[in-house]
């Protein structure tokens, strides 16, 4: 009997476990949306104001292809 109530307790722990971690997932996905939001208002933006992003983007990209290089904090890609 003792064996079921830890394999039933083993059982509860991972269905808890699971719980929490589908809720941390939602919630990351949900800031996720939310930058990828401001993101684009800010390429929006930019694009307005006359700024080529994607011409700037396909240079750091050319530039940070080779592996000897760091990759380029996301300032100077925008």
């Amino acid at each position: 009997m003792a064996e079921k109530q830890s394999k039933d307790e083993q059982i509860g722990i991972h269905k808890g476990s699971l719980s929490t971690l589908v809720k941390e997932r939602q919630e990351l996905m949900r800031l996720v949306n939310i930058v990828e939001q401001l993101m684009q208002m800010h390429i929006g933006a930019l694009k307005e104001l006359g700024v080529d992003v994607e011409k700037q983007a396909k240079e750091v990209m050319k530039d940070g292809g080779s592996g000897s290089k760091k990759k380029a904090p996301i300032e100077d890609i925008l």
